[in-house]
């Protein structure tokens, strides 16, 4: 038996080859994201050994909790850096001063402005030799007093700096213009990876990122021999406990590396998605290829038992197939995988975020994973053929025509689809009234959506009939081959619903994304149009900087301008739970701010005195007049119990006045940066604003790399991008659903032509000409991806209907809408894949003559 098998499988390889493809692409997503997320880890670890490379132990800082920013002064100055020295087993101590600033390219620009980990700052210090081994000049030289600077090759390429260029740049408020005198190099991975480098000189630095004659760290290199865990432990007897800490560079590159594979985890995440979808919808493509190879060669079958082969041995042998095919596609897909692990860094890498270059890494899992998912989804795919095949009598090798399915059978598989049908439907239909996307909810709504699409795949056969025969009406007059084509796509309903399944599922995933994707980008339109009254919003793109008060002036000082209202950002911790908060002057956020009050007003806002959105009081079950302990600002909430703030208000949700409005000194007083704000709202005079005024704006705040000027149509536009995986998703979705029902079509009307050769002989016999074959072949394809279509868009739009509750919980301006551009392309690309895949069985169908067709046959 093990011989039939392989003998089936060369047999038929050609028809083999769609399944082998198909199962081979999700093989590929797999094996690729796993290379990747290796290869990436890789790289990054590499560069974390450069990072520490003759490091021993580091010493930082550390800070009372609640600290603000602008407040924190270090205990590591030079007096401990000579004691550190003279530590035995300390080589040298070399101290740091390390910060972070925004940088504009040359043309005004901000590089990297939204990524607080990849805009680094330094100060350039020489060792005993001159030279500053973490960053080595490559051109010119060290910055040398307050008004020069050093780039990185990278960020000076980025930015089209040159020597002797002015660079623009920020550190906290005030914008800084620097000289440029120096190019160096580094091997900090968040450099490499995309991210900038500015180095000053130590005053400059100190001055910036600590107090003067302070130091932000402090490496030490050890004598040869010397352990570095108990290198730590004298060096931190020396330490003052509650101000600094020592740490061994292992375990610093430890803390790193657990940062590192959370970031390569997240990069692989989307490629699996489509991996598992591919595999999913390839498994109808398998089961389909198996079924009809298993009904072409059931007299075979049928003789093998008749001569003595058991069930479990007919079983054992299409299995056996199954497990070579996989194995095949197992092979091809983990060698096509490495090229998907090559072009990821350049698909999920911007110009902002690039990835770490480094050899591709194969260990063993991508090669188990891949031989395992590969053969395992196949043979699954395979069984149920396989116990379709064992039920074959002896007796059926007498017989020349196929026994349709049992009236039983059918009714039964009508009961059980129609059952989970329902059951999907009715899980849906329980969120009709859910408040919020919880994560029951979610679950919900997913196990809804898959017993859903489950209930449509086990209906389709009986749902084939009606639906095929209504399109059969819509092209009655294209005459006899529109009519045979129909007839050809009922012929046998459950391999007509097995080829369309595979559209079927795509075109439901990729419509019910997209709704729900539209929907929920309206909303969002609305909801940031709807709480925002100001004209403009100039604001910083964290809580760590702030707004050069000299700008707020000049901002006031601005003709045009009526009112300007200053937001300081924070956070506040009501226990473990941090929610923004937004300071504000209760005398003006009503002229900037839509604010909806279901109780309580701003204006009774001030010290002590703070207003929630509905979601906030709904779950710290809070209503107006109630007491609430709180804390604001960093480290708040982290053993602080904070102090008690009165609800003066409830508001309906709003993004411009986030989960809690307070007074602004509040704010100020323990937020980031004291006394600082993040956000300026500015309503203008209408007509009587100037015409440049955005410009007026921005130069007022001197065009800082670390403000966006935004006027209320932009800030509202911005919010379309805000689902841009989703999008990807649904359109990589839309990608495979094409590819694989491309692939399951070909293949099916390939042996569909096969089949009927000898009635194509016949057809051709009484005047049919080779045009009218190829049209019945097109339109029986048009037919079933029609037929994949309408049911797919019938449970996408039918499950994000439903699922929209949960988004109308999250945002009250959430309301059902339908893409129809969106719609409109999948439609229109599902048509056009049965196009595509009749190309080729149709013209090998036409390509037979009469007699070649009987002689065939």
């Amino acid at each position: 038996m093990l011989r039939t098998a392989l003998r089936n499988v060369l047999a038929h390889k050609a028809r083999l080859t769609m399944t082998v493809l198909a199962v081979c692409l999700g093989v590929a997503f797999i094996s690729g994201s796993l290379v990747f997320a290796d290869s990436t880890a890789a790289a990054y670890r590499a560069s974390l050994s450069k990072d520490y490379a003759g490091i021993a132990v580091t010493v930082d800082p550390k800070y009372p909790p609640g600290t603000p920013a602008g407040e924190r002064t270090t205990v590591l100055d030079d007096a401990l850096v000579a004691r550190l020295a003279a530590v035995p087993g300390v080589a040298a101590a070399r101290p740091t001063v390390d910060g972070s600033v925004t940088l504009a390219a040359k043309d005004g620009t901000p590089m990297r402005a939204d990524d607080a980990m990849g805009r680094l700052a330094a100060a350039h210090l020489p060792g005993a030799d001159g030279t500053d081994g973490r960053h080595p000049l490559t051109a010119g030289r060290a910055p040398r007093t307050d008004g020069e600077v050093a780039l990185d090759r990278g960020t000076a390429a980025a930015g089209r700096y040159s020597l002797g260029d002015t660079v623009i740049l920020a550190a906290d408020g005030p914008v800084l213009r620097m000289r440029l005198v120096g190019i160096v190099s580094t091997e900090d991975t968040r450099v490499t990876s995309g991210g900038t480098l500015a180095v000053f000189d130590k005053a400059t630095a100190q001055r910036l990122f600590a107090t003067p004659g302070r130091y932000t760290g402090i490496d030490l290199s050890a004598t040869p021999g010397t352990d570095p865990y108990e290198l730590a432990q004298r060096v931190g007897a020396l330490l003052p406990a509650d101000r600094a800490e020592a740490t061994t560079a292992t375990a610093k590159a430890g803390q790193q590396q657990v940062f590192v594979d959370t970031k390569t985890r997240s990069y692989s995440r989307l490629p699996m998605v489509f991996a598992a979808v591919s595999l999913f919808i390839g498994s109808f493509l398998i089961i389909n290829t198996f079924t009809m190879l298993i009904t072409r060669r059931s007299r075979e079958i049928a003789l093998l038992r008749a001569i003595g082969a058991t069930r479990r041995q007919v079983v054992g042998s299409v299995l056996a197939e199954a497990a070579l095919v996989g194995l095949g596609a197992s092979v091809l897909g983990f060698l096509l995988g490495l090229g998907v692990a090559t072009t990821l860094p350049g698909l999920l890498g911007t110009a902002d975020d690039l990835l770490p270059q480094g050899p591709l890494v194969i260990g063993p899992v991508p090669v188990l994973a891949s031989l395992t998912v590969g053969v395992g989804v196949t043979v699954l795919a395979a069984w149920l053929p396989s116990r379709r095949a064992a039920g074959i009598a002896p007796v059926e090798a007498m017989r020349t025509a196929e026994q349709p399915p049992s009236a039983t059978l059918s009714r039964l598989r009508g009961a059980a689809g129609a059952a989970v049908l329902l059951t999907g439907a009715g899980l849906l239909l329980s969120l009709s009234d859910a408040e919020d996307a919880s994560d029951a909810n979610l679950r919900t709504a997913m196990l809804g959506c898959g017993v859903l699409v489950t209930g449509l795949i086990l209906l389709a056969p009986l749902l084939a009939g009606p639906v095929v025969r209504l399109l059969g009406r819509l092209t009655a007059r294209l005459g006899v081959a529109a009519d045979l084509a129909k007839d050809n796509a009922l012929r046998d309903p459950r391999r007509t619903s097995a080829t369309a399944a595979a559209l079927m599922i795509s075109t439901a995933l990729v419509s019910g994304l997209a709704v729900i994707d539209h929907s929920a980008s309206r909303a969002l339109d609305s909801q940031a149009a709807a709480g925002l009254s100001a004209d403009y919003v100039i604001s910083t793109r964290n809580t760590t900087t702030a707004v050069d008060p000299a700008a707020l002036q000049r901002l006031t000082a601005l003709p045009g301008v009526a009112t300007v209202s200053a937001v300081a950002d924070s956070t506040l911790s009501t226990g473990a739970l941090a929610r923004p908060v937004s300071g504000v002057d209760p005398k003006t956020v009503g002229e900037v701010m839509k604010l909806r009050f279901s109780s309580g007003s701003a204006t009774d806002i001030g010290p002590g005195r703070i207003a929630v959105s509905s979601s906030f009081a709904r779950e710290n079950r809070i209503s107006t007049g109630g007491r609430i302990n709180a804390s604001i600002g960093p480290g708040a909430g982290d053993g602080d119990r904070g102090r008690p703030y009165t609800v003066v208000g409830i508001y309906q949700d709003n993004p411009t006045a986030q989960d809690v409005l307070a007074w602004r000194g509040d704010v100020q007083q323990n937020g980031h940066l004291r006394d600082s704000v993040q956000r300026v709202l500015l309503r203008t005079e209408g007509a009587a604003a100037p015409a440049d005024l955005e410009k007026q704006l921005r130069g007022a705040v001197d065009r800082s790399p670390l403000l966006k000027v935004q006027s209320r149509a932009q800030l509202v536009r911005d919010q379309a991008g805000v689902a841009g995986d989703l999008i990807t998703m649904v359109y990589g979705l839309l990608a495979i659903g094409v590819v694989i029902s491309t692939l399951g079509m070909v293949n099916t009307l390939a042996m569909s032509v096969a089949e009927r050769t000898r009635e194509i002989g016949v057809l051709r016999a009484l005047g049919m000409d080779r045009a009218g074959i190829r049209r019945m072949i097109r339109l029986e394809s048009l037919a079933v991806a029609a037929y994949g279509t309408l049911l797919g868009l019938a449970g996408g739009l039918f499950g994000a209907w439903k699922v929209s509750g949960l988004a109308n919980g999250a945002i009250p301006q959430y309301a059902f809408a339908l893409p129809w551009g969106r719609l409109a392309l999948v439609v229109a690309l599902s048509l056009a894949v049965g196009a595509a895949a009749a190309a080729l069985p149709a013209r090998r169908a036409a390509a037979l003559g009469p007699l070649q067709a009987v002689a065939h046959a």
